[in-house]
This record gives structure tokens, sequence and C-alpha cells, in this order.
């Protein structure tokens, strides 16, 4: 499981022409899941996501994390292509991206252990849709992690 998380002061995601979910200040999260991942990389990422520090303090230092701001919000987006593999050739492969019977799951089981360990609910895109993801981002700070390697990248 991979993701890439934003600190941004806004985001959105917009399908068809119409709004689906916002945020002011938070995190966006973009999800790419794999064949092989499991409640441990759900809850690894999770975790990570609610706890990094990542959100200035008194003194400007990155030293706190979301859940330290009541009106801070995470929009999650799937987003397939995280999984690609570039090694060959110019044409990215998706063969580690997994497929949406196992993916719809994975992806919503990550969106509910968010929302509890964040203590509310996050806001998300819809999977499979085109969707027009806009953000502004705040930093800007972004954040690769990859469930596999545990360690950012």
């Amino acid at each position: 499981m991979r993701i890439v998380i934003q600190r941004v002061k806004s985001a959105s995601v917009d399908i068809d022409g119409r709004r689906r979910s916002e945020i002011g200040r938070g995190l966006l999260v973009l999800l790419g899941i794999e064949y092989r991942d499991t409640d441990e990389d759900i809850d690894y990422l999770c975790h990570k996501v609610v706890q990094m520090r990542i959100f200035p303090d008194a003194d400007g230092v990155m030293n706190r994390p979301v859940t330290d701001f009541a009106d801070a919000g995470i929009l999650v987006v799937s987003q397939f292509t995280l999984m690609a593999s570039t090694r060959k050739g110019n044409r990215p492969s998706y063969i580690h991206a997994s497929r949406p019977d196992f993916a719809v799951p994975v992806y919503e089981k990550f969106c509910s252990r968010l929302s509890a360990l964040l203590g509310k609910p996050v806001q998300t895109g819809v999977f499979g849709a085109d969707m027009q993801v806009a953000l502004v981002n705040d930093g800007p700070v972004t954040i690769m992690m990859d469930s596999h390697l545990r360690e950012s990248f």
C-alpha cells in the first residue's frame, strides 16, 4: 500500500462537474492499493497519517499532527497509478495494482479506520471514478510512504 500525504490549505474532489467532497486545512491522502495489502498495512499507514507531525507549532517547527486541530480534515482519494512500475520502457505497468474486487473493500476499510483514529468522518472520492482533484498544498509539504518499506522514501 502506498500513500502520498499532502498538507493542504484546502482540497476538493469533483466528479462530472459536481463537488463530491472538500476540506479546508488538513491532509489530502492519495491511496494506492496492492494485491498483497492486509489489515496490518491499513493500521500502519492510518496511524502514521494521524500521528505525522507535519503541522507547525508556535515556533513554526513541524511538530504537530492533524489531530491537534479540531477544524482540520482529511480527504482520501484512491489512485491506482501510485502502484505504477516504471522499470521497463516508457509505459508504466500497473501489474501490482489490485483489482476493484479486492481494492474497494480495502479502500473502504482504510477510510473507516482513518475516521476512527481522527475522531470524525474523513472525506472521500469515489473509487474508480474520473475525478478532478484540486488542492492548495501548504508549505509545500508532501510525504510518500509505502507500507511494505516501513519508511518514507
